[in-house]
């Protein structure tokens, strides 16, 4: 592929201080740890288990969920007290539970995953109240404007994902003219905008931007919009329950032509939800490419009994980041942890990750120097809490069955 490329010296993932954290004289925070038979570590899961993208939020909050249900599974004497969270894919109902999570004690929480739920959430709930929160799957550009030091991520921004899809639609597959019909919030408006933009900075042309609303029974006018000048290929931002309906429109009523789709619809059982094989369409989605992905991976299997999905190893590293620094802190209170998350993230000490998270939580708790190495990346925040090593797997759909046929990585 040709895509190596596409990161450069102003892409999202190059931002930041060199070794990612935002404290100029690099000295960590002191680290009084904690003595585990004294108090649980609480943490928080905020997560859409129902609504539009419920399909992929139980996974990922199943993910954040692991390392605490890794550390009774090993009889480890930390005990991790989990608060879980349905944001229901909407905006409201996730200020909601996530003021439910703070009223309850929780100092930081995993979450959320739609960027248009993360958004408020973090301007009306988490920087107010000082609650850190690490989403694992929200990617609108707009969040590394927020405060760094309560929102983070372990998910990519989609300034990077635009600009990988619009070079492998405009150089690797070589189309010249494109559509786009994405969901109309923050995640949908603003990956459209950098799909554009990327493959008209290529050389392409973009004949239709076309958003949509949620959850609705047809999207043939929609379709019929966005078509209606003939593209080469049709770029959709969606999340599951919007997009069964999307392809089922498609494909009962126009000309097939190549799909090219985002991380909200790499679901495995999409093509059958569709009925359809799905052969045209092609995707991208945030990578488990860390150094301990496949320990993950093992860990999922083993306790889940199916493989890891979309921004599920994202997830495990978002909790398993936060257990950390609230035991290296030791205390359950907000601004502790967020004094500690890049003290066990940043390049340093005794190397963490999945494979020995029961070794890590007793190192932390004992105030010692941790590296945590996770599952989907090296795990390292810049100053605006995003990573600074992502990568993205390229899918191919068809024959009922999504594979992935490469994955690309960016940063240090």
């Amino acid at each position: 592929m040709s895509l190596a490329g596409c990161l450069g010296e102003d892409d999202p993932v190059a931002a930041g201080d060199d070794d990612g954290d935002d404290d100029d004289d690099d000295t960590a925070p002191d680290a009084p740890g904690t003595d585990p038979d004294e108090r649980d570590v609480m943490h928080g899961i905020l997560q859409p288990e129902t609504g539009d993208l419920g399909e992929l939020g139980t996974p990922i909050a199943d993910a954040a969920e692991l390392p605490a249900i890794q550390l009774a599974n090993e009889g480890s004497s930390v005990t991790v007290d989990v608060m879980r969270e349905d944001t229901q894919t909407e905006s409201e109902a996730g200020i909601s539970r996530a003021e439910d999570l703070v009223a309850a004690g929780y100092p930081s929480f995993t979450g959320a995953a739609a960027s248009d739920v993360t958004i408020p959430v973090a301007e009306s709930v988490a920087i107010p109240n000082q609650v850190p929160m690490i989403s694992p799957a929200s990617t609108a550009p707009g969040i590394t404007d927020l405060d760094g030091d309560y929102v983070l991520r372990t998910a990519p921004s989609d300034a990077l994902q635009g600009a990988v899809m619009a070079e492998l639609a405009y150089e690797d597959q070589g189309f010249e003219t494109a559509a786009a019909l994405h969901t109309n919030d923050a995640y949908g408006q603003a990956l459209a905008a950098e799909f554009s933009a990327g493959f008209e900075d290529l050389g392409g042309e973009i004949l239709e931007e076309v958003p949509f609303e949620p959850e609705q029974a047809s999207y043939t006018s929609e379709l019929e919009q966005v078509l209606a000048d003939d593209p080469d290929l049709l770029m959709i931002v969606a999340f599951p329950v919007s997009g069964i309906q999307i392809f089922r429109d498609f494909y009962g009523g126009f000309d097939e032509l190549p799909i090219m789709v985002t991380d909200g619809l790499i679901e495995d059982g999409l093509p059958d939800d569709v009925d359809n094989p799905m052969d045209n369409v092609v995707g991208t989605s945030p990578a488990a490419g860390g150094p301990e992905a496949d320990a993950f991976a093992e860990l999922y299997e083993d306790e889940y009994g199916t493989s890891p999905g979309v921004f599920n190893a994202q997830a495990y590293d978002a909790s398993a980041v936060q257990i950390l620094a609230n035991l290296r802190g030791g205390e359950n209170d907000g601004e502790t942890v967020s004094a500690h998350i890049r003290a066990v993230t940043d390049p340093g000490g005794d190397v963490v990750g999945p494979s020995n998270f029961a070794d890590a939580v007793e190192l932390a708790a004992d105030g010692e120097e941790i590296e945590y190495q996770g599952a989907s990346s090296p795990v390292v925040f810049d100053e605006n809490g995003d990573m600074t090593s992502v990568a993205y797997d390229i899918h191919d759909f068809g024959d009922y069955e999504i594979t992935v046929t490469d994955t690309l990585e960016f940063g240090d």
